[in-house]
């Protein structure tokens, strides 16, 4: 029988994946979607898939895979090698300097993750669903179908009537934009309006209508015949992302989170849109954190200075030390760790392998870097933290504040205005100017380790020009199709440059 990795199906118990890179701990993922047999696809109980789909969710919330994808070839984190630990066989390595290839491991598990999961939703549509089963199946595919169509640019998609010996058809980038967003048009109107709370794990009009308005500011790298350093923005498409951004501010409307670090806690009341309905945002903070902190760390990424100075001090978004007030996990802080750490007491914390005081450093080399090289980013706190966000308030408005500057609604006059109504909120000083780098680092500061840098980057043409990387090919803007995708789907042709 074969799968989209050997076989073209995703078969039943796909289990005990270990992701930790160097730490005992092993994350285990559970797929349960059915094979289909020679017989023909039999239909399964949509209500039950839909919940199993939900849980599927939990793959975003991995530090592997795809956040990987999104994150670490970006230029807001770098994963440094400390002796053998986050060594892998130069899986974290070769995304920063983007001399990945084919093989890589975290490619080929994003890629196997999420059509699993959007073959999932295809099954749940093709089983009699009710109306509303059918919009949140909908909703999902497209979630998933929008990363496969923006690491790949090229979607395999299989109906289930379709034999097991057939090769999936393949979508191009521009026919799977034009999927998706029909998924998500066609769902709208059976979506539960809901407003904003720390625990929205389920598919809403406000959901899709984010999802919508990341499509369109997005859609000239979509349409694109190939990866470019630069792209054309179409004032319709730019109204389009704005129209879908707005529709987030009428009842039950969204706005932003007065004190930011709320947002990433039980406490948040105004911004979350859609979190994960499983699985935990811990690993945000074992990534990072020292391993003689509380919690005990992995001791594993890092931001770089460049992007730690983006920030003005008077940005709440650049975080807190510690409060060291004897409180439970009372010795980390929020945001940008740097300099001397302490324990939750307030007394110095000492490194055990270096036994000096435990500081975080600007500098980081990739390889070779000592236990406190590099300023650590803690958004979910291990005190307060919330359930896991795929997307909040905070994206959507500074969305819209691009796409007015790129000639949507009032222009880059309405964009400055914009930017400085989210700076006031924030505590930053307003700007006088916009230009794109401006635009660019206001959405890094807003949006900073949420998974978005890549996308971002590659939008202003700024990703495969990263000052780390090796390989500075334009071909970087898409990751090469799995060499086992490949040898099993002779409709898939390889990316450019690999």
């Amino acid at each position: 029988m074969k799968n989209f990795l050997k076989s073209k199906f995703f078969v039943a118990g796909i289990a005990a994946l270990a992701f930790g890179a160097c730490t005992d701990l092993k994350l285990t993922e559970t797929d349960s979607v059915v094979s289909s047999s020679s017989g023909g696809f039999k239909a399964i109980d949509p209500v039950k898939f839909l919940a199993s789909a939900y849980n599927d969710l939990d793959t975003y919330t991995d530090q592997a895979n795809i956040y990987a994808l999104c994150e670490q070839a970006s230029d807001e984190m770098i994963p440094p090698t400390r002796g053998v630990d986050w060594g892998d066989n130069g899986v974290w390595r070769t995304l920063d300097a983007h001399t990945w290839d084919a093989t890589h491991s975290w490619n080929l598990n994003a890629w196997n993750q999420l059509h699993g999961r959007a073959f999932k939703c295809t099954q749940i549509l093709a089983s009699s669903p009710t109306p509303k089963v059918e919009a949140e199946a909908r909703f999902l595919r497209a979630l998933h179908m929008s990363f496969a169509m923006d690491f790949w640019g090229q979607v395999p998609f299989r109906e289930v009537s379709q034999g097991v010996n057939d090769n999936p058809k393949v979508m191009t980038r521009s026919e799977a934009f034009d999927f998706i967003v029909k998924d998500l048009e066609t769902a709208l109107p059976n979506l539960d309006a809901i407003g904003p709370d720390a625990k929205n794990a389920k598919a809403s009009k406000a959901a899709a209508n984010a999802l919508l308005a990341r499509l369109f500011l997005n859609k000239a790298v979509y349409k694109a015949a190939a990866p470019a350093a630069s792209y054309t923005f179409d004032k319709a498409d730019m109204d389009k992302c704005i129209a879908y951004c707005d529709a987030l501010s009428v009842a039950p409307a969204f706005t932003l989170e007065p004190k930011y670090f709320d947002n990433f806690s039980t406490a948040s009341k105004t911004e979350v849109i859609f979190t994960s309905a499983s699985g935990s945002p811990s690993n945000r903070w074992y990534m990072t954190l020292h391993y003689d902190q509380d919690p005990s760390g992995w001791n594993g990424f890092t931001t770089l200075a460049d992007f730690y100075d983006k920030f003005t001090p008077a940005d709440q978004r650049i975080g807190s030390k510690a409060k060291g007030d004897g409180t439970a996990n009372a010795g980390i802080g929020l945001g940008f760790q740097i300099g001397d750490q302490i324990k939750k007491d307030g007394s110095a914390l000492i490194d055990s392998r270096s036994n000096i005081r435990l500081s975080f450093t600007r500098d980081v080399p990739l390889a070779g870097a000592a236990t406190g090289k590099g300023i650590r980013a803690i958004k979910y706190h291990p005190a307060t933290a919330g359930q896991y966000i795929i997307l909040r308030y905070g994206d959507v408005y500074t969305m819209k504040m691009e796409a007015q500057f790129r000639g949507g609604g009032g222009g880059a006059a309405a964009a400055l205005v914009t930017a400085n109504a989210l700076r006031t909120v924030r505590g930053a000083a307003p700007l006088a100017t916009l230009d794109a780098n401006a635009v660019l680092d206001e959405r890094g500061r807003e949006m900073y380790w949420e998974g978005v840098r890549r996308m971002d980057q590659i939008r202003f043409g700024k990703f495969h020009d990263n000052a780390a990387a090796v390989n500075k090919d334009i071909s970087r803007c898409l990751y090469p199709i799995p060499a086992d995708a490949l040898a099993s789907n002779p409709n898939l042709k390889q990316n450019g440059g690999y």
